[in-house]
């Protein structure tokens, strides 16, 4: 673990004891503070007592007042829309609070590292869809060019879990909007900001609070090296904030579908070809079109971030292409499961909003589409442009109706389950089609997560029969 550092000796609230807030409740004992742990429900304060940990009220002022500051786990609200009591009373008290992502950052620097060769790096990547498979795909390109990296934060370990980083090695962070949104340090070496699309509006107040969110990442400490995903107006403004011209090399702007050839530097996709161009000269060239872990444009606005990132790391174009042909991509997104009779079963139960579906939906032809579970603002309407591809809906859980009405005339079935989705998609299909699973809704209605939601529908195409 990387031990948190600045709070020898002094009491330090922790408030949330799941994954994050127990390993932020070890890393600052192992730094010499004194984790003052607590959390609404009783079996996670019976957690962290079978940790050694105390639970004490937090809600209690003469508790507050004698605590450094208060660290939260970020599915606690702390602004929007109403803060936790604890944090709410906390600020009010002047007890400053913070998560695990600004101790990391506080704390990642260690003495050692005057004698490396090399320093460690951060690499921190935010953003609104994708950059769950841009940090694995980043991470995935470095340890097959023979670098140490590790995967942390949003996905795969929490970043107090792991080993402090040494000689040369580099750290590849997931960061969440609630994460960015309130930690108190953020100084990556290499931020990315893939795209932005409406989501998590009730923790943000509206999408002006979603991209203040997001844009801390490039704000508090300054990146040495900025890659921006460039397809909407807000990453358009964030580029022209971060850059003192379009010459300036700094900020690497990236695409999916734009040809950007007259900055300093740019990496895009177009047509299934990633080019990478240097102050108006092409660098590379490479076919995504065969690379079966990336595909759709959304994939390969991904591989457009993820190579400008590790260029931005030093890493040259031989060592970047071959990875990207052996990455396989990840559970939950764009996973093919399984190939019964020339009919494709793709996972993509990440796509938890309607953008996500979106581009799943633009990713295959000849789709049979399974959606639906618990719904948010506006339903399906976003796609109702987007549905050439789709050859009949099947409609499960609590906005199936709701989603059945919005698509109109586009042939459907209401299934409820999805058992009952995935036996009638499979009893329909033809060769050449794909079954995908692209619900636009959260999982909340029938299943914990959408890793649960994704692994019900896993399980069940295995166990289709081949005839």
């Amino acid at each position: 673990m990387i031990p948190v550092e600045g709070f020898e000796g002094q009491r330090v609230g922790v408030l949330g004891l799941g994954r994050s807030g127990l390993a932020t409740a070890r890393a600052l004992a192992a730094g010499g503070a004194i984790p003052v742990v607590w959390d609404d429900s009783a079996e996670g304060r019976a957690k962290a007592e079978a940790e050694g940990f105390t639970p004490e009220d937090l809600r209690r002022d003469n508790v507050l007042t004698t605590l450094a500051c208060v660290i939260t786990s970020p599915g606690i609200p702390h602004l929007y829309p109403a803060p936790h009591p604890v944090l709410a009373r906390a600020m009010q008290l002047g007890v400053p609070v913070d998560n695990d992502i600004g101790l990391f950052f506080r704390s990642l620097g260690q003495s050692s590292w005057g004698d490396y060769d090399v320093a460690p790096r951060v690499v921190a990547v935010t953003g609104s869809n994708g950059k769950s498979t841009t940090t694995a795909l980043i991470t995935h390109i470095l340890q097959e060019a023979g670098r140490d990296a590790v995967m942390a934060g949003n996905i795969g370990r929490g970043v107090l879990d792991i080993e402090p980083p040494e000689d040369g090695g580099i750290v590849v962070l997931e960061l969440s909007s609630y994460q960015t949104d309130l930690a108190r340090a953020l100084t990556p070496d290499v931020a990315v900001f893939t795209n932005l699309s409406p989501d998590h509006m009730d923790r943000h107040n509206g999408m002006g609070g979603y991209f203040a969110a997001k844009r801390r990442l490039f704000a508090e400490g300054g990146p040495d090296r900025a890659v921006i995903g460039v397809d909407e107006p807000e990453g358009v403004y964030l580029a022209g904030q971060l850059s003192h011209g379009p010459q300036d090399d700094r900020v690497i702007r990236i695409s999916s579908g734009q040809k950007l050839d007259q900055f300093g530097w740019s990496v895009f996709a177009r047509k299934g070809f990633l080019s990478e161009y240097r102050k108006g000269r092409q660098l590379a060239s490479v076919d995504l079109r065969s690379v079966p872990g990336l595909p759709g444009a959304h994939n390969h606005q991904n591989a457009a971030a993820a190579w400008a990132a590790c260029r931005a790391l030093g890493l040259g174009p031989r060592d970047i292409e071959p990875a990207l042909h052996s990455f396989a991509g990840l559970p939950h997104r764009s996973q093919i499961v399984r190939e019964i009779n020339g009919v494709r079963y793709v996972n993509d139960s990440k796509a938890t909003n309607v953008d996500s579906a979106v581009q799943a939906l633009r990713a295959f032809p000849k789709i049979r589409w399974i959606a639906g579970g618990l719904g948010k603002e506006g339903g399906v309407q976003g796609a109702l442009n987007d549905l050439g591809n789709v050859v009949k809906a099947y409609l499960i859980g609590h906005s199936a109706r709701e989603f059945a009405l919005q698509l109109g005339g586009l042939e459907q079935e209401i299934c409820e389950t999805m058992e009952q989705a995935v036996a009638r998609a499979h009893a329909e299909a033809e060769p050449g089609e794909v079954v995908l699973l692209a619900p636009a809704a959260a999982s909340f209605d029938q299943y914990t997560s959408f890793e649960k939601r994704g692994e019900h529908f896993t399980d069940l195409v295995r166990a289709l029969p081949e005839a």
